[in-house]
């Protein structure tokens, strides 16, 4: 690693200041991506800002139909909490899915949605319920949020405070994952909620994305019967030495098909 400043706020205000008077500051949630990127000199942030201290962003909750889960909560708690598995067992499913318990125990929601590796489990729990992105200066809606490959709507300086998960009145998550680091080489949620039946697929694609004509079959109920025929073109997928981009065609309506009948129950 280079040399660097080692900042431990204890508030989000505090550690908004030591990000704007920072010559290149970063920070450091679970640390998953970073800290081995840094171990490997591949960055030289003058600062590092860890957000490990801040209580507040740690958590879950339930609001006004909503579950509000904090920016540092990892993804063991989000898998072993008992409200997340009452009342959206398919993100308690996908976080119980990520990694190993190292990387559950370590890694957290607001630091994996920021990373925006595209084949991350949690942007397809975003997007596919529908969530919304808190951060200390505004509210950023899931479909909105991710961009592009690990390129995210979030300003410079900005952070991420908590997410927000419409609860769902069905849902169910599906991915292959690679046998070695568990990412989802093609994942899919398929829910039914308050904004009606969204389908998310991440891993396929260089970022999440809706899967339209999925979403249409399943408008008359949810079931694996009603996706039996949607396919998706291999054009523009993912393409490398786990799977071909054709590969990962079959796999989305394979998963599609898994994840309807998860949430079909």
């Amino acid at each position: 690693m280079y040399n660097f400043n080692h900042h431990r706020p204890g508030s989000v205000d505090a550690a908004a200041a030591a990000l704007s008077s920072a010559d290149d500051g970063k920070i450091l949630a679970g640390g998953m991506t970073l800290l081995p990127t840094l171990k490997q000199r591949l960055a030289n942030p003058s600062d590092l800002v860890d957000l490990g201290g801040i209580a507040d962003l740690k958590g879950i909750r339930e609001d006004g139909g909503s579950l509000i889960v904090g920016a540092m909560t990892t993804h063991a708690a989000v898998a072993d909490d008992a409200t997340v598995k009452a009342k959206i067992p398919a993100l308690a499913a996908l976080a119980e899915g990520i990694g190993d318990a190292q990387v559950r125990n370590c890694g957290t929601i607001g630091g994996s949605v920021a990373n925006n590796d595209p084949a991350a489990d949690y942007p397809a729990a975003l997007v596919g319920l529908d969530a919304t992105v808190h951060t200390n200066k505004r509210q950023i809606a899931a479909d909105d949020f991710f961009t592009g490959m690990f390129e995210t709507a979030l300003d410079e300086g900005e952070i991420i405070t908590a997410v927000a998960f419409p609860i769902p009145e069905k849902a169910g998550y599906a991915k292959f994952a690679n046998p070695a680091s568990r990412y989802a080489i093609v994942g899919v949620m398929v829910a039914k909620g308050p904004a009606g039946t969204r389908v998310a697929v991440t891993g396929a694609g260089p970022s999440v994305f809706r899967l339209g004509d999925a979403e249409s079959a399943l408008s008359g109920g949810i079931s694996a019967d009603a996706v039996s025929g949607v396919s998706v073109a291999a054009d523009g997928l993912n393409s490398d030495l786990h799977a071909s981009s054709e590969y990962r065609a079959n796999l989305v309506s394979v998963m599609l098909r898994r994840a309807a009948a998860a949430a079909a129950g």
